[in-house]
């Protein structure tokens, strides 16, 4: 169903446009701080109005790239913003915004894969947030969707918009 003519889409747009930071990301209102969560919604709702034009690609995705984990336990992980801890949801949240920016191949897909499936629980299935920690469905979908988007072997090609 196509409703997007319900949708001041130009003023929409401009709406987003204030929530962009320097950094290239997007917080929930002017002047909130960016979070891998809220680039997505940005990122797909701009995407929906083919406004892409408005992001700053190279530094958001050089913003999304740098929220992988080099080193330590989380290796490989991707968190939602500077200074916090790896999550396997930011699979999705992150992948996402870089897929559909086209810019996926900025972040270290073996680490990715390897993360995520150190966060899944090989006696009860599903998915933890990190490494040995109790599974949930919440996680379980978005390492899924993550996997996906990497072009994990047997799963489904999802679109990130």
């Amino acid at each position: 169903m196509k409703l997007l003519h319900l949708v001041d889409v130009d003023k929409a747009a401009q709406y987003i446009e204030l929530c962009r930071n320097a950094d290239g990301g997007y917080g929930t209102s002017p002047g909130a701080e960016s979070h891998s969560a809220q680039i997505f919604t940005c990122v797909a709702a701009l995407a929906i109005a083919e406004r892409l034009d408005l992001v700053d690609v190279d530094t958001l995705c050089g913003w999304l790239s740098e929220r992988q984990i080099t080193e330590g336990e989380g290796k490989g992980g991707l968190s939602g913003r500077p200074e916090k801890k790896e999550d396997v949801c930011y699979s999705w949240w992150t992948l996402s915004s870089l897929a559909i920016l086209k810019r996926i191949h900025w972040i270290d897909r073996e680490a990715l894969v390897n993360f995520i499936l150190k966060c899944q629980d090989p006696e009860l299935g599903g998915f933890s947030d990190r490494p040995n920690n109790m599974v949930d469905v919440f996680h379980t979908h978005f390492a899924l969707a993550g996997l996906s988007l990497l072009g994990f072997e047997g799963l489904e090609e999802i679109d990130p918009v």
